[in-house]
Order: C-alpha cells, then structure tokens, then sequence
C-alpha cells in the first residue's frame, strides 16, 4: 500500500518541490478562485437581465471567443518576449477591467451587451495570459515533471471550481453580482506580486528574435507540418464543441431542469470541479496505465454519458452525480491534450503550439456555446444536452485516424544548441538573401524508391523549421545523382532554421544520408542567390565607373584612367 501510495505522489506530486511552481501554483488557485466567482456573477446576472438561452449562452462565448482570435498573437509573444512581463501585463489589465465593472454594476449601468463586453476583455486578458503561462512550466519544472505539472495546474483551476463557484452563487445570493466581480479584482493582487518577484532563466538568444508577424506564421507553419499536433488539436476542437453544451447551459440546467436558484447553479459547478479535482488527482498515474488515446477514448465515452444523463436526471443527486463524472473526464483529457502539446514541441515554438491548442480548444468552445444554445433556443434543453452526448459516443472512432500521440520519449533538445553561427566567405549581413542550399546525394538506383519516401518526410521537418522553395532533382545524365534544393530568405533566416533542429530530426536526417553512396557525407554547397534586381544595380554602379574613368581622360583632367574590367573577368 505504502509502494503504491509512493508512486502516485512521485507521479503526481513532485513538482511541488520546485518552490517557483509551489509559488506561481498557490498564487493561480487564489486567481481562479475569482475568476470563477466573476463567472458565476457574469452568469447569473445576464438571466436576471435577459433571461433567454441565447443570451445566456453568449456568456460562455464572450469568455472563450478572445482566446481564439488572439492566442496564435500572444502565443508569438510569449516565445519572441519575456514571458512574464506578459503575464504581469495580463494580469494587470484583467484587475482594472473588473474594478471597472464592479463599479458600472454597483451604479446599475449595466446592459446585457456592455456586460458581454466586460466579459469579452476579461476574455483577451485570459487569453494573453495563457500561452504564456502554459508555456513557462517547463522553464519552472525539469521537462520528465512536465506532464505532472500540467495536471497539478488543472487540478489546482478544478480545487477552485468545487468551492468558487458555490462561494459565488452565496455571493451573488447575497450581496449582487457586483461584490463578485470586487473579489476577482482583488484576487489578481497575489499572483501580481509573485510574478513580480520571479527571476526568470533568460535563454541565451545567438540571433535576434523574430518580427511578430513571421514569429506568428512560423507557429502556423510548424502546426500545420507536425503530423502528431495537429491529431491533438482536432480532437481537442471536436471534444470543445462537444463539452461546450454542458458549460453554456449549466445556468438553464440549475433553473429549468433542477429547479434551483444561483445557489443551485453554484452547487452543480461545484459538482463537476469535485470531479475534476478526481480526475486531476488521478491523470498522471492513468497515463503510467493507459495510452494517451486510451484516456482520451474512455474520457469521452465518459464525458458523453455524463451529458446525456444530465438531460434526463430526475434528481438533482444524479444530476451532481452526473456531473462528476464529466468533470473527471474533461480535466483527463484536457491535461492530456495540452502535456502532449508541450511535450511534443521544442522550446522555442512552444509558446505558439499551446496557443494553437488553446485556440482550436476554446475556438471549440466558442462556437459550441453559440451552437448548444441555439438548439436549446429553438428545440428543447433536453435535445441539446443528449446530441452532445450522442456526439461524444460518435467521436471515439475518430482515434484510428487522429490518434493521440505518446510522445515522452521524444528528444526536442537544439542539436546546435550553443554553437557559433557558420562564418561564410563572402561579405553578408543578417538581411543578406535568399540562401540556397543544395545537397548532393549518391543513390544507388535499387534505393531510388526508398530514398525519395525518406527524403518527403525530410522535406516535412525542412519545411516545417523554415525552408522554403523545396525540391528534390535527379540529373538526367547521371541517374544515380540526386540534388536536393531549398532557400531561406535571409541570412539570418537560414541560421535560425538549422538552430531549430532537434535530435529527433536528426534522426530523420540520417535515415535520409544513409542511402548516400558517396565518399564521405552528401556534399552541402551553399549560395547567395543574386537575384534580377541586384545584379542591375550593380551593372549600374559598372556604368557610373566606366563613365566616371571616362570623365578623367578627358582634357580637363591630366593624366589617364586605368581601364575597368567588367564585373565576372579573371584578370591577374
């Protein structure tokens, strides 16, 4: 018993030994206590407002909807700034909005649409703190802690959902909406001073740090040729739409189907958070039973019966019951698709893939609160809850397709990693370019087949790091050569691309290289392309100093001009 005990709290529990964490943890929990309690406000006064389905829905939205429109712009950030003066700015403008909406609210300004406009900028604030918070666990905790850190965050946010939301509805019951939104204010102040009093590892940067617009597609990019992240963000979309119907209709749930008050409301909250502290408790030693794709698979089965048990609950003990159970199951799967995310990206794209995941997520949970609450809206409550249900049963055949990675074992480390920039021959600037690259290989021709399937997936991990213009040629001469060609635009561009490969790449490479039959490594010859423009300007210069000796012979001018030779001729 005591073995068993042991390994599920080195499993779950270690983190907690690195005081940074320990720290910025407590300091969350005390935040996402009042963030939910804001919630539970923000929720309860619309149906005192504007009481219909839609309207309430619309909470949920305005709240997720930012982190899908700015979490691709903060994720950039987050990776090309200093991430916690990101999150200290989040944190700041998240406390002056909810002063200014506790007070609108307090005078009794308030209207349903400036409401959702309150919750809206709350929403860009959660959104730019997110990424960058996601994203500084591994530069708090050693990465084999990472996935535990995740869910000890997700468990530290559900501890907060079993006892905000009720302390919100007693709130809301008692003093107004307004006194909610006064608590969040204030508790924003201590994570605000430990983040102030963080001293965090600055890596050492060899090249300057991206413009903010290609910082952003170079996220997109590595995204879209990560065959192992985008299975992840799929399901993560799929399982957001989906759970949404649960979180944008759980205010109608406590008045329509239980009979309750916001206290009610608060309670079933309650409820699903004590499941998913359950659930938080107990992913990490799951993951050390089960695949990844397991948990997702089970959790949505889980999630989906949940949902469609709530639709025809009788009591409200089943209805928590129910509850329970699909908050387990939103908080494994959730902190198994964001541990893999991280997990299965270097460090310096890292900020942008979690905010990828938490845009495709929560762009999911957007779109399903507006989707859930038109169907309830227009059919019934009841229907809205079970075809979520029955969507959730429906997507665990998607696993055989987009199947979610186990990936731990991945090396992501920098081969290049603190080592000097290549010290080219020719005179070049950072903005020097475009790069070309060409790399000549030797193939044997019963390899021919096999070599070009190991060169496509090069190109992917190329591609994906920076390259562009990517080809592979065969000479018609000599079958047997193969040249591959790719460029970057700029000098700078092309040192960042080979900063960026990973020993996991390498090995992608080498498979690649061991089809050469040549002496030696494949022959690598790099150019700087001269393109159209350049080489006019200089036939121009050319003529400025033919015509400029041409002036000094002149009679004006005593002596004589030596000749110039045009540009390209070997004179000795």
């Amino acid at each position: 018993m005591n073995a068993a005990f042991e390994r599920w709290r080195a499993a779950t529990l270690a983190p907690f030994e690195v005081r940074i964490f320990a720290a910025i943890w407590i300091a969350t929990l005390v935040s996402t206590f009042g963030s939910l309690i804001q919630g539970v406000g923000a929720a309860w006064l619309m149906i005192s407002i504007a009481p219909s389905a839609d309207m309430v829905a619309l909470v949920q939205t305005s709240t997720t909807l930012p982190i899908m429109l700015l979490s691709l712009l903060a994720g950039a950030l987050s990776d090309t700034w200093d991430r916690r003066r990101l999150m200290l700015i989040a944190q700041v403008v998240m406390l002056l909005v909810s002063l200014a909406l506790a007070w609108v609210t307090w005078r009794g300004l308030i209207t349903p649409w400036m409401l959702l406009a309150f919750t809206f900028l709350l929403g860009c604030g959660a959104a730019l703190y997110g990424p960058a918070w996601q994203s500084s666990v591994g530069e708090q905790v050693p990465r084999a802690l990472v996935p535990s850190a995740v869910a000890l965050n997700s468990l530290g946010f559900n501890i907060s959902r079993t006892l905000g939301p009720a302390i919100g509805g007693a709130i809301v019951a008692a003093f107004g909406a307004q006194l909610a939104f006064l608590v969040n204010a204030v508790s924003y102040i201590g994570l605000i001073v430990v983040l102030g009093a963080w001293r965090r590892p600055q890596p050492q940067r060899t090249l300057p740090p991206e413009r903010l617009g290609d910082a952003m597609f170079a996220g997109l990019r590595y995204a879209r040729l990560s065959p192992l992240l985008v299975a992840i963000f799929v399901r993560a979309t799929i399982f957001g739409v989906l759970g949404s119907a649960v979180w944008a209709l759980m205010p109608l749930i406590a008045r329509d189907l239980v009979g309750g008050g916001a206290v009610t409301y608060g309670v079933l909250l309650g409820a699903f958070g004590t499941g998913a502290v359950v659930g938080a408790l107990m992913v990490s030693h799951l993951r050390q039973q089960m695949t990844n794709e397991a948990l997702v698979r089970a959790g949505s089965v889980l999630f989906g019966l949940a949902s469609i048990a709530t639709a025809f609950s009788p009591w409200h003990a089943t209805t928590m019951l129910a509850l329970c159970g699909a908050g387990a199951a939103w908080v494994g799967c959730l902190s198994t698709f964001n541990s893999s995310v991280q997990i299965s990206s270097p460090r310096w794209v890292v900020g942008r893939t979690v905010a990828i995941y938490q845009m495709m997520t929560f762009g999911g949970l957007a779109l399903g609160s507006w989707l859930w609450g038109e169907v309830a809206h227009a059919v019934s409550l009841r229907t809205s809850l079970v075809a979520a249900g029955v969507g959730f049963l429906l997507s665990v055949p998607l696993g055989r397709w987009l199947r979610v990675p186990q990936d731990e074992n991945l090396d992501l480390e920098s081969i290049r990693k603190g080592l000097p920039a290549m010290s080219p021959k020719l005179d070049i600037v950072p903005q020097s370019g475009p790069i070309v690259v060409n790399v000549e290989y030797h193939i044997a021709q019963e390899d021919h087949v096999a070599f070009v399937a190991a060169m496509l997936e090069l190109a992917r991990v190329r591609r994906r790091d920076g390259a562009r213009g990517w080809s592979l040629m065969q000479d018609i001469d000599h079958p047997g050569v193969w040249v591959e060609r790719f460029h970057s635009p700029t000098w700078t561009a092309h040192l960042r691309r080979r900063l960026r490969l990973t020993r996991a790449d390498q090995a992608i490479e080498e498979h690649a290289h061991s089809f050469h039959r040549g002496a030696g490594r494949p022959r690598i010859v790099r150019y700087l392309e001269r393109p159209p423009t350049a080489l006019e300007a200089a036939a121009k210069t050319y003529g400025e100093r033919v015509g400029e000796r041409a002036a000094m012979t002149h009679p004006l001018f005593p002596g004589s001009a030596e000749p110039v030779e045009p540009p390209g001729r070997n004179t000795q």
